[in-house]
């Protein structure tokens, strides 16, 4: 059984918005069950169609026409809708909920700006109204190359409140990349940054933009949201609207849209090919996240939410939503590490941030440098830290809990872009056990499944069994849904596939082991990656790793390629020194046949290592999609690898 790193304290558990929830479910339905979460869960999944209509009401949705039924009747679960017969606005949710303060924006050279209320409703009504006047209307796609900023949230409210559909990428992407994404999709207009800023250095990119406009042919027009005068005999005929604060404007309308409406649509990683275009409906996001944020995460009127994300990553679609919180979203543009290691911390402690949302590679990252953030930083306010991206492995939860703050809710949470929410979560109520993420999120039915489609005890797929609001209304242009139907429903039989090789613990939280498609399966034996990751990045040399199969003799063996940190040298006695490790932290089928040094590991501009990318590397197989990594010039060095040939 795992350590236990934290656990609720009886006053926190009883000012828990999950206990008030539970409360209002007492007092609004009847329910008779003492609090506790496994109960309230079980409860959720047994009574769906009262669990889902009870969150309207009690997160404050504003909606008109009937919740009733909440789920559509049919057979198959890509087949359900959830609430047909209503019809609502995300972005009048988020306007009608925003605090004083709603918006902060940040950047890595300090430079801070703070939007009021009614600057945030001006500016969207301004650009909504300059959009309805050159003919967007409700089903039209706009799209963003865009960085982390309040423009762009703006730009964003002021498209949905129309009924548009909107689509971002963000402005690291190179040129095909973008194409490759939005050229799916018919966009009629443009939103872009003109620059972005990482690492201490600005990057125009006006001249990618010019290209990427030619090369979009529905394109009708483009809008630069961080105009400056400088570059303005370039931008022929872009607008300004930000700076336009005086103007009198009727009041802000909203376009209540049906609940399965298109709202957003997102892209899967491309690194097998042209990404699928992910269409993510109007209220299923909005109701998913509501919960998430308030039940599972803590999050009240007035807190500070951060979560360190691009545009072109599905956390920024979740950290927006904290504005129908009543929270105020903190907007990070740059590097996590510019001009230090700690940097974000220094902004959680000035501005008070009270959830802190990250990555599980920058946690470890902090690790492995040995960064101690509580001498520096007491994080005060600082109430919940998120960790999503990849597993977060057993050394960093103890970590987090040794050197940034011991009183902190540490949430593991996992979902994917592809239902734009998570299965599993946090419960503020429960405890932390190291390496393990709490529960299933409420009105979630996660199972794990073996090889036959049975429920079992044991690693297996991590499998949702019944439909759920986010579940995306399918991939764009798929006739008949039959590429989102093999995406998900086509291992077992109207069941949602993830896509996670996971395990379900004596403590009732789960742990995931990696993706199935990366998982090994030497000797027919699967081994999830981060079993292997989580023995070999606790060893002091190694900076980080990456691992795959490579076909060997009708079998698969195992490659683990590493990069050291600086002084180190990969060397006969610290490759005995991971072989070792790797057995007594798992076994000996764990253990590599090869360990080969490094420079750099490959990964999607979401930060993810680019495992499969890497697999067909070294089995000889062509890359499909390169523009779809981070740093593509790396894979050469994976290539005619004379040690992999024996």
């Amino acid at each position: 059984m795992e350590k236990l790193l934290w656990q609720a304290s009886e006053k926190r558990r009883k000012q828990s918005n999950l206990v008030k929830y539970h409360s209002y479910l007492k007092k609004s339905y009847s329910i008779n069950f003492d609090y506790e979460y496994d109960s309230l869960f079980n409860w959720s999944i047994a009574k769906p169609n009262l669990f889902w209509t009870s969150l309207l009401s009690y997160l404050d949705i504003s909606y008109s026409g009937n919740e009733n039924p909440a789920i559509s009747e049919s057979e198959n679960i890509y087949d359900k809708k959830f609430f047909p017969n209503l019809k609502l606005s995300y972005s009048e949710n988020i306007i009608n909920n925003l605090n004083s303060i709603p918006i902060l924006y940040v950047n890595e050279i300090g430079f801070k700006k703070y939007y009021s209320k009614e600057e945030v409703i001006h500016k969207v009504n301004l650009v909504a109204k300059y959009l309805r006047s050159i003919g967007v209307k409700k089903g039209d796609r706009v799209v963003g190359i865009v960085t982390n900023n309040a423009e762009t949230l703006i730009s964003f409210l002021a498209v949905n409140s129309i009924g548009a559909v909107w689509s971002s990428c963000s402005p690291d992407f190179g040129e095909q990349a973008i194409l490759d994404r939005f050229s799916q999709i018919e966009p009629k207009i443009l939103f872009y940054s003109s620059s972005y800023m990482y690492g201490g250095k600005k990057f125009k990119i006006l001249e990618k933009i010019k290209n990427v406009e030619s090369k979009l042919n529905t394109l009708e027009v483009s809008i630069c949201i961080d105009y400056s005068q400088k570059d303005k005999s370039f931008i022929d005929e872009k607008l300004n609207f930000f700076e336009e604060n005086n103007r009198e404007l009727s009041e802000l309308s909203f376009e209540r849209c049906q609940f399965n409406d298109p709202m957003y649509i997102l892209y899967s990683s491309g690194t097998t090919g042209k990404p699928k275009c992910i269409v993510h409906n109007t209220g299923g996001p909005l109701i998913q996240h509501l919960k998430e944020q308030q039940l599972h995460c803590e999050i009240c009127e007035n807190d500070k939410l951060f979560y360190f994300t691009t545009c072109g990553w599905m956390m920024w679609n979740w950290l927006i939503s904290g504005l129908a919180s009543k929270a105020t979203v903190v907007l990070y543009e740059g590097s996590p590490f510019f001009p230090h290691q700690d940097s974000l911390f220094k902004v959680a402690e000035e501005e008070e941030i009270t959830c802190f949302g990250t990555s599980a590679k920058f946690i470890d990252a902090l690790r492995n440098s040995q960064i101690q953030i509580s001498n520096k930083y007491k994080l005060s306010k600082l109430k919940t830290i998120l960790s999503t991206g990849s597993p977060l492995v057993s050394e960093s939860f103890n970590y987090v809990y040794s050197n940034i703050k011991q009183d902190v809710h540490l949430a593991s949470i996992s979902g994917g872009t592809d239902i734009v929410s998570c299965f599993v979560g946090g419960d503020p109520t429960g405890a932390v056990f190291s390496g393990e993420i709490q529960c299933e999120c409420l009105g979630v039915d996660v199972d794990i499944f073996n090889e036959d489609g049975v429920s079992t005890q044991q690693k297996g797929e991590l499998v949702c069994k019944s439909a759920i609001p986010s579940m995306p209304i399918g991939f764009w242009d798929d006739v008949n849904k039959e590429k989102y139907i093999k995406s998900y429903f086509s291992k077992f039989p109207n069941i949602w596939t993830q896509g996670d090789y996971a395990i379900k613990t004596a403590n009732k939280g789960f742990i995931i082991f990696g993706r199935s498609d990366s998982t090994l399966n030497p000797g027919g034996i699967r081994i999830g990656t981060a079993e292997i990751y989580r023995s070999v990045e606790k060893l002091e040399d190694i900076n980080e790793s990456i691992v795959v199969g490579q076909e060997w003799n009708d079998d698969v063996r195992i490659i683990l390629f590493i990069t050291l940190k600086a002084k180190s040298h990969l060397n006969d006695k610290l490759v005995a020194n991971i072989k070792e490790n790797i057995k007594n932290s798992t076994s000996i089928r764990h253990v590599p046949a090869k360990i080969i040094q490094v420079t750099d590991i490959p990964r999607t501009r979401s930060g993810k290592i680019a495992e499969l990318t890497v697999r067909d590397i070294i089995n000889g197989k062509k890359v499909k999609n390169m523009e779809a990594l981070a740093n593509p010039e790396c894979l050469t060095e994976y290539e005619n690898i004379e040690e992999l040939d024996y």
